[in-house]
């Protein structure tokens, strides 16, 4: 059987063909602005399958058109989906579509061109958020920043169970988010081979909010 992920430290790394394929056609600057959408939404889809894979279960009798049988359902702690805005709603949608019953927060933060460090101008999460799991969603994990503030404030707000999910990350952003919270699983579709002086991943895919919402 093909490995599908591959694990170091606290790094998954999901190595799926169709993930591999559907990553190059992102990453492909001939894709259209509706092509990245959807290359997103279904490379999103295939994160949160990993993601998810150790939420627990509980047996539930249930009947079948057949006769009565022992099934499994989730259970203990509902998911929260947690958006870094403007870009993470690029992939929330696809995380949506697979667990549909989730609540979503939202964390609006830009990044500052001089410093590249990020300014918050938005928050807004779920009440019980300190008794839900909390998938933080983001494309791009590149110098870390943005990441790490996010997840300072999911902690400050009481949530404890976290975990990153990203299309692409730069070593110098795992670095950064692993110091700064050891405890966060990050879950991405490649790690690349650096950031350049603008704090852009190399080779990367451009912008992600720029090409999700056809912008510049």
């Amino acid at each position: 059987m093909t490995e599908t992920a591959t694990h170091t430290s606290n790094v998954v790394v999901v190595t799926h063909p169709l993930v591999r394929h559907k990553l190059t056609k992102l990453r492909d600057e001939t894709t259209s602005t509706t092509g990245f959408r959807r290359l997103a939404r279904e490379l999103s889809l295939l994160l949160c399958y990993e993601a998810t894979r150790d939420l627990r279960l509980e047996p539930v009798e249930i009947n079948t058109p057949i006769e009565q049988m022992t099934g499994e359902r989730l259970s203990g702690k509902k998911l929260c989906f947690v958006s870094i805005l403007r870009a993470g709603n690029g992939i929330l949608d696809g995380m949506l579509d697979l667990v549909p019953s989730a609540r979503v927060g939202h964390i609006g933060l830009f990044r500052d061109p001089e410093t590249l460090r990020p300014v918050e101008y938005y928050m807004k999460l779920p009440d019980d958020i300190g008794n839900r799991d909390c998938i933080v969603v983001d494309p791009m994990l590149a110098t870390g920043y943005s990441a790490s503030a996010a997840i300072d404030r999911l902690k400050n707000a009481g949530a404890e169970n976290i975990i990153f999910v990203c299309l692409l990350a730069a070593p110098e952003g795992i670095a950064c988010l692993s110091k700064a919270h050891p405890d966060v699983k990050i879950i991405t579709c490649s790690v690349d081979r650096e950031l350049d002086d603008h704090g852009y991943i190399r080779p990367g895919l451009g912008d992600a909010g720029d090409r999700l919402f056809g912008t510049k």
